[in-house]
């Protein structure tokens, strides 16, 4: 590869955006970056996230400078950048025409399952901090732009055959697959965000993708019956554009 293929991953909270990213960090010729957004979305909203004093210092809460990075090469020359992205980052005032730049991909997960996760370590929750609403945006936008539909995982699918989605994907972007990226050392990294101690536990753990999540919905009520109400149409909109292997 002569230059740089930069593969963007655009999920929501309380997936399995962090394994994904650890697969394609485990290869030989990938540079990963987690959630280069983060900063700015918290400066620009006020969120208050765990750690968020730290992720605004350790990250650039001015997006613009963030995105010429982005669409520029690699770190340590590295021929595959790999860029973990939340859809909640892509407030309002960020224009998405430098996305076009990137190969970029969907990764979605049932509204219900997402809810459920995400109340686990949040006490509120709604459709826009989970990211549907903004994920939907993205995908319209790369269909118009491209005249396509732009690659769409879904992670209960995925957990049921990572080799086969790894390969289709791969496949998708027109570079080798490795079996590297089945398998991976346990513990943090250094390119983990600021804020991985207060998330990523289990991947700190984890050696491989689990297995696929179980069938039977998550009971919801209140509130978070209703985020997952209102987020279902969306989710099951780009569930028909998933890839199947």
């Amino acid at each position: 590869m002569s230059a740089t293929l930069r593969v963007a991953m655009w999920s929501g909270p309380r997936n399995i955006s962090t394994a994904m990213m650890r697969a394609w960090e485990n290869r030989d010729d990938c540079e990963v970056v987690d959630e280069p957004l983060y900063a700015h979305y918290l400066a620009a909203t006020g969120a208050e996230h765990p750690a968020r004093d730290e992720v605004i210092a350790a990250g650039n809460p001015d997006w613009r400078q963030v995105v010429d990075l982005l669409t520029g090469p690699a770190p340590h020359g590295s021929p595959i950048w790999y860029q973990k992205h939340m859809c909640h980052h892509l407030l309002p005032d960020i224009s998405l025409e430098w996305i076009d730049r990137l190969n970029n991909i969907l990764l979605i997960r049932d509204p219900h399952e997402v809810v459920a996760s995400y109340l686990r370590t949040r006490d509120t929750v709604s459709a826009e901090e989970i990211g549907l609403p903004q994920q939907l945006a993205l995908f319209q936008h790369l269909e118009r732009v491209t005249g396509s539909a732009p690659l769409v995982i879904d992670s209960g699918d995925f957990l049921a055959a990572p080799e086969a989605h790894l390969r289709a994907i791969c496949s998708h972007l027109n570079i080798p697959f490795s079996e590297k990226m089945l398998s991976w050392p346990a513990g943090p990294r250094d390119s983990d965000g600021v804020w991985a101690p207060h998330w990523y536990h289990a991947v700190w753990k984890s050696t491989g993708f689990g297995k696929p999540h179980p069938e039977r919905r998550p009971t919801l009520t209140g509130l978070a019956a209703d985020v997952a109400a209102q987020c279902q149409p969306i989710y099951q909109q780009l569930h028909t554009h998933r890839l199947q292997v």
